[in-house]
């Protein structure tokens, strides 16, 4: 696991980390969190999660009526195996 401590918001990471999985109908023993990866922009941050945005717009778009469209994740800072920051 990762130390645990505060990232620089705004900045690029790149972060691995185990994912939550579901299963039905197979035989529990053999699933397993999966390893997952994401680059991304930190938007905020708490002592339990890491918001991170991978795909945003780069300027304001006029028909758009909200402010900010954006697409990323919630990452539980307990699942995080490696971050580094890019540039």
């Amino acid at each position: 696991m990762v130390e645990q401590k505060n990232y620089k918001i705004g900045f690029l990471f790149y972060v691995r980390y185990l994912d939550h999985v579901l299963f039905k109908n197979v035989d529990s023993g053999l699933c397993k969190p999966v390893m997952r990866e994401v680059v991304g922009w930190l938007v905020k941050e708490n002592d339990e999660a890491m918001w991170i945005v991978c795909d945003r717009s780069v300027e304001k778009v006029s028909a758009q009526k909200v402010q900010a469209c954006e697409s990323g994740m919630v990452i539980l800072k307990s699942d995080l195996l490696e971050i580094k920051k890019i540039g």
